[in-house]
Parts: structure tokens; C-alpha cells; sequence
């Protein structure tokens, strides 16, 4: 009697875990959009404010993360982080849960990201993503072009070719626009595969129905892929980008795979 007691206290606890980091992600977002980072506009330099920007936002994304380890919601690991330690990188990661997106760009001090218009005109977000210089993809016709210049000002730009979480038992669905980026700029791709076991904050799943035990999340950071041999294979003809980003997506779209097969078989 005394294991299924244990378990339901241990279940309930991690319900009322979750909702406190829900909570102190919401009240540390207006913090930081209402208080903080107005403040970094006193800072002239562009540069400079931009830097300052990006390390308060890993530093907040390491906090919570750090939160949700403390109370005993989730644990999780890295491998090859050494390979995060580069400026100028294009990093391209599958998406199956909500943490995610804060775990990989706590490990970035000098992350970018495409960010919704609709979040960059928010009148809570509209500082951060200025001061933090992310790219708006309000530009549906320059975003790609803008995406392959925060790429070679030396920003560390995070993707996910997904668009939105994996939704759980269906074959990922990649978006091409990723590839694209990678094609038009030639530039090499920095691949993340994630996995949740057991799986958890997946998209249409609500916050409160937390798995039977808390939840590990693993980061492989992989190889660089190199884009030279799509280019090449690709060849020289007109539609020879298209040609190559297609191809670049069914890659990526093999290699994620392999994230969602391990996370299923750690339901």
C-alpha cells in the first residue's frame, strides 16, 4: 500500500511542480520584458546591447531549466556540447516538447531566433526581441536572407524545421524553409536530435497531465552536416537550389526520425 501512496503523492507533486514553472516562466517574462530589458537601451552600443540581450535571455532559460530539475519535474543531458561552443552556427533540432526551445538556447550565450510577428509586436516582448535583435519572420520574402545574415554576423540561429512540436504517432512533416537557409547561405548545419521519455508537453497535451514519472530530456548535438554535397549532386541547372533543399529536408527528416523511434520506445 505504502509504493501506490508513494507514487500518487510523488504524481501529485510534480502536477503542482509543473504549475509553479509555468508560473515562473510567465511572471519572469513580464519581469524581464516590463523591468530588465528596458533597461538595456541605456546601453548605446548596438552591439553590446544585443550581447547583454541574449546572455539575460540564456540566463533565465538556464534558471528555469534549473527550476524544473529542483522540483523534481524533469532531469536531463547533453552530448556533445563542446560542438555548441562556436559562433555563426546554424543549428537545426526536431521539436517534440514545449522545453525543448528553453533547454537548447540555455546552452547558447549568443543564440538567434525566428521569432512569430505577432510575438514581436506583443508590447511585453516587442524590447526583448529588439534589444535581443531577432529575426521577425513578419518578411515572409527576406526572411531567408535575413536569417543567412544573423548566421554571418556570428549569431548561433536555432530552427526548428518542424514549425511546431511533433505531433505524438504521426511522421515528421519538415518545412523546407530551414533548407533553404542552409542552401542559399551554403551553410553547413549544426543538427540537434531531442528526446523526451517518457513523452510529455507534446503538442495538444495540456500541462497538468505530467507522465507517470518525471520526464529526462536528452540533446545529442551531432556532427556538422556539410551542405557541399547537396550542392554538388544538385548541380548547376536553374532549379538546382530547390533541388538541394528538398533533398537536405528528407535528410533531416531521416535523421529526426531517429529521435522519435527512441522516444517512443521510451514510453
Amino acid at each position: 500500500m505504502a509504493e501506490p501512496l508513494a507514487a500518487r503523492l510523488n504524481h501529485a507533486w510534480r502536477v503542482v511542480g509543473t504549475g509553479i514553472s509555468f508560473a515562473a516562466f510567465g511572471i519572469g517574462g513580464l519581469l524581464l520584458g516590463g523591468l530588465l530589458f528596458p533597461l538595456l537601451f541605456l546601453v548605446r552600443h548596438h552591439q553590446r546591447r544585443r550581447a547583454l540581450a541574449r546572455r539575460l535571455v540564456q540566463f533565465s532559460f538556464a534558471s528555469h531549466v534549473n527550476l524544473m530539475r529542483w522540483l523534481g519535474v524533469m532531469t536531463y543531458e547533453i552530448h556533445g556540447h563542446e560542438r555548441l561552443k562556436r559562433d555563426g552556427l546554424l543549428i537545426l533540432a526536431n521539436h517534440p516538447t514545449l522545453i525543448d526551445v528553453v533547454l537548447l538556447i540555455s546552452q547558447l550565450p549568443n543564440a538567434d531566433c525566428v521569432v512569430k510577428h505577432a510575438v514581436a509586436c506583443n508590447p511585453f516582448m516587442r524590447g526583448p526581441v529588439r534589444a535581443a535583435g531577432y529575426v521577425a519572420n513578419s518578411d515572409g520574402a527576406g526572411l531567408v536572407d535575413d536569417c543567412i545574415a544573423a548566421v554571418r554576423r556570428g549569431g548561433n540561429l536555432v530552427i526548428f524545421p518542424e514549425g511546431t512540436r511533433t505531433v505524438p504517432g504521426q511522421p515528421l512533416k519538415l518545412q523546407r524553409g530551414a533548407a533553404n537557409i542552409a542552401v542559399r547561405g551554403r551553410l553547413d548545419i549544426t543538427p540537434v536530435r531531442i528526446t523526451c521519455t517518457p513523452p510529455t508537453l507534446t503538442k495538444g497535451q495540456k500541462w497538468y497531465r505530467v507522465p507517470s514519472r518525471r520526464f529526462h530530456v536528452q540533446l545529442e548535438v551531432g556532427e556538422d552536416i556539410s551542405i557541399a554535397p547537396f550542392l554538388t549532386e544538385a548541380g548547376d541547372s536553374p532549379r538546382g537550389d530547390a533541388l538541394a533543399a528538398r533533398r537536405v529536408t528528407d535528410h533531416l527528416a531521416h535523421y529526426f526520425d531517429f529521435a522519435g523511434e527512441t522516444s517512443r520506445a521510451g514510453t
